[in-house]
């Protein structure tokens, strides 16, 4: 599946204040600004048309737009995300939703779901019960899918933040996954591309038609991906590292 559009918020001025369990030390927001145009030039560089929002200061957390909706082809879902403080956010997703779908279904209480424990592989869509997302939000989840002929696969996780921390697709069978997810009998279905527990940030890279952006930093995954044959280009998340975001968490692919 290509993409042709994508959606991103610019990151606010309290961006520091974010929610993070990293310990990597204090966010640089001018760097993380500089650093957020340049995944959007990726994005366009791969032939995207993309929607830079305006960033909201009332939610420090608020660029890491994929928590907060789900998209699968006509199907929009706007997420009730697992951190309470975050909650206002799928409100202000709405608008820009609202562009380019004709309705939206939601993800309600008690039900919770952040867009980073979900995954779309084909006809099958895998969703991590986390810290965030708990087993009332995979059920409403489930309920929207089998309407669009999709499966629901749970994956509990007991170390990750979420499932595409360690865990993400790429194309052709092949599975990018690092950590506790390494030998998840969820992995004997792909062609497993082991990311090294060095460079674990890594597994969280994106592909985009046909090329893959990577975490900056990470050689030996950038040496796998190339040996299988993918274009890489590297972005650098230093600063978005340091509130537990990777490349996915910044936009919206669709």
């Amino acid at each position: 599946m290509n993409f042709t559009r994508a959606i991103t918020r610019q990151p606010s001025a309290t961006l520091a204040k974010g929610i993070s369990t990293a310990s990597l030390g204090a966010v640089d927001v001018e760097g993380a600004r500089a650093q957020h145009a340049d995944y959007v030039a990726a994005l366009q560089e791969l032939g995207l048309q993309v929607t830079v929002l305006a960033a909201e200061e009332a939610y420090p957390d608020s660029t890491f737009v994929e928590d907060v909706a789900l998209l699968f082809n006509d199907l929009a879902i706007v997420t009730n995300p697992g951190a309470a403080r975050r909650n206002g956010e799928a409100g202000l997703i709405r608008p820009a939703l609202l562009e380019h779908f004709e309705t939206l279904s939601s993800i309600d209480p008690p039900g919770t779901l952040d867009g980073g424990d979900v995954m779309w592989v084909e006809d099958r869509v895998y969703v991590g019960l986390s810290a965030r997302t708990n087993p009332a939000g995979a059920q409403q989840l489930a309920g929207y899918l089998v309407n669009v002929g999709l499966d629901l696969v749970v994956v509990k996780l007991r170390e990750m933040l979420h499932l595409k921390t360690g865990l993400n697709y790429l194309d052709q069978g092949n599975l990018l996954v690092t950590g506790e997810l390494v030998d998840h009998p969820l992995c004997s279905d792909f062609h497993r591309i082991i990311v090294p527990p060095e460079e674990a940030y890594a597994a969280n890279s994106l592909w985009i038609n046909g090329t893959v952006l990577v975490p900056a930093g990470n050689p030996q995954t950038t040496s796998m991906l190339e040996a299988r044959g993918y274009p890489v280009r590297a972005v650098d998340t230093s600063e978005f590292r340091k509130l537990d975001g990777g490349l996915s968490c910044l936009s919206l692919r669709f």
